[in-house]
């Protein structure tokens, strides 16, 4: 099967959308809809559920995502390592992320790029969003990693990725076990969460909200990894970022609570001083986080289009406010 029919498969997945997905690959609706088909046939399975609007993976598809994702990034791994051969960078990059993005993908993209680019000294410093923001602005990194990405005057944004958002929980909890929960079994149950200053606290307290849902919110935290400590440790549930757990489904300390109900994703983007211009080694750095070279020219038109459709972190429908400590998570 070809790469480029597996990586439309992962953008139909991500949009859930044929007709966004085929102008994304510069193809037709119909061209698309055919490789799919062709490729389910060629598997001898349905991927996508089609009746569904938006359209919506089968239990097959989810799984075949999940492994042709580490296939498109294996094979990008091996592209970017033949490319660097004859390209040999030195030098430091230093990026400023909040805490849950930072612990959930610099680790691996820091040991990919020390492996293609032996000579560049990578560090990192954390912090909330307002500190990752003053970070950039001020000059102290060369870029920022932050969740819900807002242009301003001194800051300019690229979208990176929608991470999706799960519920989970101890495997010690009454529904670490289930396979398949509805949101309103959630209603009146005790729930470990974050900061209500959060912004993603305030995602998700509006998400329950129209669902009609109201949970009881016993522990509050500022960030991810306490956060997840505490379910741990109160055999416990929360709803939190897909990879901010990653480690710890994959040891079976937590578990993913399958609910179909739950749609969320959490924007995450890459920040720049509109001012400056980045460096070679954190050019590199920055696409390959985002699996595509960063040019100024990509950089202008990120900045020109609308941002995502999230709503502000504040009433009024402006930026989140400077002033207010760690308000996006």
């Amino acid at each position: 099967m070809h790469l480029r029919t597996l990586e439309l498969f992962c953008t139909i997945a991500d949009q859930r959308s044929f007709s966004r997905a085929a102008a994304a690959h510069g193809l037709t609706q119909g061209a698309a809809s055919q490789s799919i088909a062709q490729l389910e046939e060629c598997l001898e399975v349905t991927l996508i559920d089609r009746s569904k609007r938006p359209l919506l993976l089968t239990a097959e598809g989810l799984a075949y995502l999940r492994g042709v994702r580490g296939i498109l990034r294996s094979y990008q791994r091996l592209e970017d390592e033949v490319r660097s051969i004859r390209k040999r960078l030195s030098g430091q990059v230093t990026i400023g992320s909040i805490v849950s993005v930072g612990l959930s993908y610099m680790p691996e993209a820091t040991e990919v790029f020390a492996r293609l680019h032996p000579g560049v000294d990578v560090r990192s410093q954390f912090g909330p969003v307002d500190r990752v923001i003053e970070m950039v602005t001020e000059g102290e990194v060369d870029f920022g990693l932050v969740s819900y990405p807002r242009n301003s005057k001194s800051i300019q944004c690229i979208d990176w990725q929608l991470e999706p958002v799960k519920l989970v929980c101890s495997d010690k909890h009454p529904l670490a076990d289930c396979r398949e929960v509805r949101l309103s079994q959630l209603s009146g149950m005790e729930m470990i969460g974050f900061d209500r200053r959060l912004l993603l606290r305030q995602e998700i307290d509006r998400f329950m909200s129209e669902a009609g849902v109201e949970v009881d919110v016993r522990m509050e935290f500022d960030n991810a990894d306490s956060m997840i400590r505490a379910i741990q440790a109160n055999r416990g549930i929360g709803v939190l970022p897909e990879a901010a757990v990653r480690r710890e489904t994959a040891t079976g300390s937590l578990r993913v609570v399958p609910c179909r109900e739950l749609r969320m994703t959490r924007p995450l983007g890459i920040i720049f001083r509109r001012s400056g211009r980045l460096s070679e080694v954190a050019s590199e750095f920055a696409s390959l986080l985002l699996g595509r070279p960063i040019t100024s020219e990509s950089k202008q038109k990120s900045g020109n289009k609308k941002q995502h459709s999230d709503p502000p972190a504040n009433s009024a429908g402006g930026s989140p406010d400077p002033k207010q400590a760690s308000v996006i998570a």
